[in-house]
């Protein structure tokens, strides 16, 4: 008899990096989730976009791989209306993995010109009230979610008065996710480090 896979959290919040592990680890927990139980399903909501040729390829090896390594996750694009995704996804017996908040707040507080976000055009609503919204849904999500997002107040403090802005604006975003998600990790060298 097969042991049971160990209960993942409702929320958890994986923090690092870039290529420290964060979404490695994200599939690992949808793996776990997939393999506990029959009926169970994954969601992978991506927020990222392709504005140019490397983007495009990099978005293409992350979707070869995840399929690789987590077979049966559907994947969503959710660029800026996540709080609507993931409230649409969210079901007892479905674990959602939303890669990335980074990247969901480039694209509210620096958008590319040109770029279409198709149908996940969100509401007329500014930031601030799409950061409320999604923190409301994920305290309220009836399944597991996984979150992840970069630390990226680690360096050297922004020359440019819009980057000082965005990295406080992903700070404080990353602290209000992390009093929502029952657990928190930190990855470095693809290793983690329990925060909560």
């Amino acid at each position: 008899m097969q042991p049971s896979a160990p209960a993942l959290p409702w929320q958890e919040l994986i923090l690092g990096g870039q290529k420290s592990g964060k979404t490695r680890r994200a599939e690992q927990a949808a793996r776990t989730w997939l393999d506990g139980a029959p009926g169970r399903e994954a969601v992978y909501l991506a927020t990222g976009q392709a504005w140019d040729a490397e983007m495009r390829q990099r978005i293409q090896r992350h979707q070869d791989d995840r399929a690789a390594r987590v077979p049966g996750m559907r994947t969503q694009e959710a660029p800026r209306a996540l709080a609507q995704a993931l409230q649409a996804c969210s079901q007892p017996q479905t674990l959602v993995v939303v890669d990335c908040l980074t990247l969901w707040l480039t694209h509210w507080m620096m958008p590319m010109e040109g770029v279409d976000f198709g149908s996940d055009q969100a509401p007329a609503q500014d930031w601030s009230a799409q950061r409320a919204l999604f923190l409301e849904v994920l305290a309220a999500c009836p399944g597991p979610v996984v979150v992840v997002g970069n630390e990226i107040g680690l360096g050297v403090i922004p020359m440019g008065r819009e980057v000082r802005a965005f990295v406080d604006a992903l700070g404080s975003l990353n602290q209000d996710v992390a009093q929502v998600c029952r657990h928190v990790t930190l990855m470095a060298a693809g290793l983690p480090l329990q925060l909560k």
